[in-house]
């Protein structure tokens, strides 16, 4: 009797550590099964930018105005080995150009960037006040400081790309976006306002 008893005893740890294993087994089985993880599921902005295989878009944001024109602007990264050049961009709430500054009869004007931009291979090309921009003609509405403005690049081989931008206050420069008119005056930064608006 005492040596059934004891026998007993022994086997229920064994029993019950290997239902533990069993357990814990199944647990991790779990977790590995669906091949996700929480870092997995929270692209970087680059993860984001590789995603759409074409550029990475950083800091974009748009200068916030009532009517008539404004830009957009922002640093677009090409990790790829061949040139990108954008075509054509477009947004619900304006036609759009790309534009750049250039010199003409001595004096710094607005105008069409012919050829579209090219974002060389391996590096990084920005659009600011005073230079290349995504310049939107007239606006269809308001576009307020913290508004989300989503805007369509398309690229000479066809392909397009979606990016997001917050509408910030910008006087800095004293721009009035219509073409003719010459860069931001000397001393100015070339910077958006610092604002609490929402981070793109």
């Amino acid at each position: 009797m005492l040596r059934t008893m004891l026998a007993g005893s022994r086997r229920r740890p064994a029993v019950l550590l290997a239902c533990v294993a069993l357990l814990l087994g199944g647990a991790v089985g779990c977790g590995s099964s669906d091949g996700s993880s929480a870092a997995a599921t929270s692209p970087s902005p680059s993860a984001t930018a590789s995603a759409a295989g074409v550029l990475g878009v950083r800091d974009p944001w748009v200068k916030a105005a009532d009517t008539g024109m404004t830009a957009a602007f922002g640093s677009l990264v090409n990790d790829g080995d061949t040139d990108v050049t954008i075509t054509a961009a477009a947004t619900d709430v304006s036609p759009m150009e790309l534009h750049e500054m250039a010199m003409r009869d001595g004096q710094m004007v607005m105008r069409a960037k012919q050829g579209g931009i090219v974002v060389k291979a391996r590096s990084t090309h920005v659009l600011e006040p005073g230079g290349d921009h995504l310049m939107l003609m007239a606006l269809r509405r308001p576009v307020r400081a913290g508004d989300q403005v989503s805007f369509t690049l398309t690229f000479a081989d066809g392909r397009t790309q979606t990016f997001t931008a917050v509408a910030k206050p910008f006087t800095g420069a004293q721009e009035s976006y219509a073409p003719g008119h010459g860069e931001p005056a000397p001393g100015t930064s070339g910077k958006p306002a610092t604002t609490t608006s929402p981070a793109s």
